[in-house]
């Protein structure tokens, strides 16, 4: 459920502490040495392989561009490390994403089994699949298809979306950390914006305005609902996490992974967590999304009218440990596309600059801190900087 929008690497001008921006500078620098030490390895010449992702980017037609121009060979940009690739082996077949009903979550008795059930798969896996959560399967289905909609227009059509700009509310774009990546991801993206819950609907693309106007709506009753179970499994105030408005604001990513000619040199998406608080997924039937757990990469299997739900890196860190954000990628395949959509929750605008830490509350259980505090736009600065190399962003805020 990768969020890395369009970031140029000169953006980051932002009002970090001192030690942060050192820092940054720091992993910046040592960002760009191993990516050229990669160019080396693939026998690539480093300026050659920023022109090709140049003329990747100039031509504004994404990775589907790039598959309807007929090629049978991926471009060097996207081959991945064969290490990065690798299916690895399932050695614990028992290994299954929780899947829990939450339809009579209102219910007294069935509420605390459903938080129960929350707590275990948020604090051992950092995932779960929720089905019966109330948004009806047209709705899903209809949101699918317009993604599939704008994504399969000509280019021409497309372009007029296309921006790396970091504050358009409404972009298209494909791989957002380009620039920065090691390798790019065979995926194609749309992007927007809903700051506290808000976006003009005139602002959406056409193709798909309708479907995302009711799938959103729905979206947000859902985030509600997850959010007071989210704060009971912790043991706190049923609107403790709404109270703190971690989770106001939204951006709704919708992603496209077309059909790969060489799905064993590439991925969908790179090893990563989320940066956000939590993220919600709509998948198609295709599949191709793993999540990495005790060291194996296990397939979050399609559930028909099934939506997942991830916690991220800052949920994690509020939390002290004692939710887990987990890792994951996408994987390519000959078959495609892939379509999914992705929310990822954050602050609202008015607490983008305030600093959050492990609550107060939790440490009885805890123990001491184990992250220090940061605020939304740090964090997010480091993490888009960074880009999606497969480390956890995490550990730079420990203590």
């Amino acid at each position: 459920m990768a969020l890395v929008s369009s970031f140029p690497l000169n953006s980051l001008s932002l009002s970090l502490s001192l030690s942060l921006s050192l820092s940054l500078s720091l992993s910046l620098s040592l960002s760009l040495s191993l990516s050229h030490s990669t160019m080396a390895t693939m026998g690539v010449d480093g300026k050659d392989f920023y022109r090709a992702k140049v003329d990747f980017d100039e031509t504004k037609a994404g990775v589907k561009g790039v598959l309807d121009s007929g090629v049978l060979k991926i471009p060097e940009i996207f081959v991945h490390p064969p290490e990065n690739v690798s299916v690895g082996t399932l050695c614990d077949m028992n290994l299954k994403v929780p899947v829990i009903d939450i339809e009579r979550v209102e219910e007294g008795g069935k509420r605390g089994e459903i938080v129960g059930e929350i707590k275990e798969a948020a604090a051992n896996w950092g995932i779960l699949q929720v089905v019966n959560h109330g948004i009806g399967s047209g709705v899903m289905e209809e949101m699918i298809e317009g993604i599939r909609r704008f994504h399969e227009q000509p280019p021409e059509v497309k372009m007029e979306w296309y921006s790396r700009e970091h504050d358009q509310k409404v972009k298209y774009y494909s791989n957002g950390d380009l620039y920065v990546s090691k390798a790019v991801n065979w995926r194609d993206s749309i992007s927007c914006h809903y700051a506290d819950g808000v976006l003009d609907p005139n602002a959406l693309p056409h193709a798909f305005s309708g479907a995302i106007k009711k799938y959103m709506e729905e979206i947000m009753k859902l985030k509600k609902t997850l959010a007071e179970l989210l704060s009971e499994a912790l043991g706190l105030e049923t609107d403790y996490l709404t109270r703190i408005e971690c989770m106001k604001t939204i951006t709704l990513v919708c992603h496209y992974y077309p059909s790969c000619p060489q799905p064993n040199l590439t991925l969908g998406a790179t090893k990563h967590s989320d940066p956000s608080f939590l993220t919600i997924l709509l998948q198609d039937t295709v599949g191709g999304l793993q999540v990495l757990q005790k060291n194996q990469w296990v397939d979050v299997e399609p559930i028909k009218g099934a939506l997942i739900v991830n916690i991220g890196d800052l949920m994690q860190l509020i939390t002290n440990d004692k939710f887990k954000s987990v890792q994951h990628r996408v994987r390519a395949a000959r078959i495609g596309p892939r379509i999914s959509a992705a929310c990822f929750f954050y602050p609202s605008v008015a607490n983008n600059y305030k600093p959050y830490g492990p609550i107060k509350k939790l440490l009885e259980e805890t123990g001491p801190p184990i992250y220090r505090e940061t605020s939304h736009k740090q964090y997010m600065a480091y993490y888009k900087q960074k880009g999606l190399d497969g480390a956890s962003s995490l550990p730079f805020f420990k203590l």
